[in-house]
C-alpha cells in the first residue's frame, strides 16, 4: 500500500480478543484519522473504547492487523512512536506526594526532554494551566479540576504530534472544563492531532469534527459530525447515541 503522509493514524484489519475471553473485541477493524484533526471516538460502556485507544498507544497489541501513527507501526519493537504521542488518561497518572513541576520534571525525563526542555515546557503549562501558584505543592492537596489540569500538562509535557484524551474533563466544574477544551483546541490550532473519548456528548459536540461511534467492538456510523448527523436525521449527538445503540443499560 502506498504511503500516505496525510494520515494521523491507520489502522487496518485490526483484530483483537483478551487472553481466555472467547468473545471478539474487534475483528477486521478499519479507521482513517488525518492529521490535524479533533476526533471523537465514541459508544457506550463496554463498547471498546477503552481497548481501541489501549491498542493504538501499544498498551494492548493487536492479534491481527496493524496500527501506525504517522507511519510508523505501534508495537513493542517500535520505541520511536512513543514520542509521536501523549496520553492523558481517565485515571489521574502522577505522583500524589509531588507538586506540579516534579512531576513535570519527572515525566518530561521519562519522554527524553533535556533540563532545559523540561524547564521551559513546565513553566508555559503551568501558565496557562492556571497552575502557577501552587507549582510547588504536593499535588495530592489539590482539587479534582487541578488533578486534571496537571494530569493534562504531563500529556503534553513533549510536545506530542498526537494527543489521546479518555474523558479529559470527568468530574470538574463548568470553568475548568471550558478553559481545558478552550487549550485544546489551541493545540489542535498549532498542529497537534486531537482523538477524544467522553460521556459529556454536548462537550464534544462544540470539540470535535470527526467522529466515530463504537458498539460491540464494530463502528457503526463515522465521518464529519455535521455529515453524519444529517445522514441519520438527528439534531444532537446525544440523540444520534440513543438512536444507534438503543435505551438500555450497559453494565
Amino acid at each position: 500500500m502506498a504511503v500516505n503522509e496525510s494520515l494521523a493514524v491507520s489502522i487496518e484489519n485490526v483484530g483483537f480478543r483478551y487472553p481466555g475471553n472467547t468473545d471478539v473485541s474487534f475483528s477486521n477493524l478499519n479507521l482513517q484519522i488525518a492529521k490535524g484533526e479533533r476526533f471523537g471516538l465514541f459508544g457506550p460502556n463496554g463498547a471498546g473504547k477503552t481497548t481501541l485507544m489501549n491498542l493504538m498507544t501499544g498498551v494492548l497489541s493487536v492479534n491481527e492487523g496493524s496500527i501506525k501513527l504517522f507511519e510508523q507501526k505501534v508495537d513493542g519493537q517500535n520505541k520511536a512512536v512513543n514520542k509521536l504521542f501523549g496520553f492523558v488518561p481517565q485515571d489521574l497518572s502522577f505522583y500524589q506526594e509531588l507538586s506540579p513541576a516534579e512531576n513535570l520534571e519527572f515525566f518530561g525525563a521519562w519522554a527524553g526532554l533535556n533540563k532545559t526542555e523540561i524547564a521551559k515546557q513546565t513553566d508555559e503549562l503551568l501558565h496557562i494551566l492556571g497552575l502557577e501558584d501552587v507549582r510547588d505543592k504536593a499535588v495530592g492537596k489539590f482539587s479534582g479540576g487541578m488533578k486534571r489540569r496537571v494530569n493534562l500538562a504531563i500529556g503534553v509535557i513533549h510536545n506530542p504530534q498526537l494527543l489521546f484524551l479518555d474523558e479529559p474533563t470527568v468530574g470538574v466544574d463548568v470553568q475548568t472544563r471550558h478553559a481545558i477544551i478552550s487549550y485544546l483546541r489551541k493545540l489542535n490550532e498549532n498542529g497537534t492531532t486531537l482523538i477524544y473519548t467522553s460521556h459529556q456528548l454536548s462537550e464534544a459536540e462544540d470539540l470535535c469534527e470527526h467522529i466515530a461511534l463504537i458498539d460491540e467492538g464494530k463502528i457503526i456510523t463515522q465521518g464529519n459530525i455535521n455529515a453524519v448527523l444529517k445522514e441519520h436525521s438527528n439534531e444532537s449527538l446525544e440523540e444520534l447515541f440513543i438512536n444507534l445503540t438503543g435505551k438500555a443499560y450497559r453494565n
